[in-house]
């Protein structure tokens, strides 16, 4: 659900989705979206297809938002999840959280992980698919790479304490709005926190100006690795596209451990 744009065509991705409902006649379905989703038009309209007028009249479901790290993701994701259900079924419910008062932390996350990089690119492989050529298929584990920092940026890492943001730059090391605006968001230019869950790991996260996406400990953002492993990607999932196209799927994905849970709950209920 695009803030900036309201007529964005991706705003209306779920008429598709409902008409691939009308068609395959599942038992149940699952949405997920930003928050945000739930105060949109575009929810109504939903709820409007489901009515007894509508596409997918023979469907009903309810929407609650669900914070990733209350299932056991290293981080606190909140997204509005819609499950629903034939009508000739009963709702299914939400997946119970597991992890409140518990939650995984950035540390157990990124566990093991060498706090070195010394890659800056991908390795020179590519696939074939569909008459055109991808680079890739890349293993999570070779997605450790870092960049190339100018020189104000190494200068503002190396200013920036364990668990502090761009609040702690002296001003000469702060950009001009960052001076225009001394209230905001105190993620912008953070590090991460060992041992709390991490920020929502967004498709731009190797920009520590975009938020709280600096390593907790070392001058620099975190790599591609340390993003799929905090969505809870396993080492040996391939990848293929640049490194942007990759993180903008790292970024876009729904962290496995709540994809697991919501997984399990409607898995019982077809056993």
């Amino acid at each position: 659900m695009g803030k900036q744009d309201p007529e964005d065509v991706r705003n209306s991705l779920w008429q598709p989705y409902a008409a691939a409902l009308s068609r395959a006649k599942p038992k149940y379905f699952v949405v997920e979206n930003v928050p945000a989703f739930s105060k949109t038009q575009q929810l109504q309209d939903f709820r409007d297809a489901t009515g007894p007028d509508g596409l997918i009249k023979e469907y009903s479901f309810q929407w609650h938002v669900l914070n990733s790290a209350d299932y056991g993701a290293p981080q606190a994701r909140k997204r509005a999840i819609l499950i629903g259900h034939h009508r000739d079924l009963a709702f299914p419910g939400f997946p119970l959280p597991t992890h409140i008062g518990r939650h995984r932390t950035v540390r157990q996350a990124l566990r093991g992980i060498d706090t070195r990089v010394t890659q800056t690119a991908l390795p020179d492989r590519s696939t074939d698919y569909a008459d055109r050529t991808f680079a890739g298929a890349f293993r999570t584990s070779e997605l450790h790479l870092g960049r190339d920092y100018a020189k104000i940026s190494l200068d503002r890492f190396a200013e920036i304490p364990v668990g502090g943001n761009r609040f702690d730059l002296p001003e000469d090391l702060q950009a001009p709005c960052w001076l225009k605006h001394k209230t905001g968001s105190a993620d912008v230019m953070g590090r991460m926190h060992w041992d709390k869950p991490s920020v929502t790991v967004r498709t731009e996260f190797f920009k520590p100006e975009k938020g709280r996406y600096l390593h907790p400990t070392e001058h620099r953002a975190i790599t591609h690795l340390e993003a799929a492993k905090l969505q809870g990607f396993p080492d040996d999932r391939l990848w293929v596209g640049s490194k942007t196209a990759i993180a903008k799927q790292i970024g876009n994905a729904v962290p496995t451990a709540l994809g697991s849970a919501i997984g399990r709950l409607l898995a019982g209920k077809l056993s």
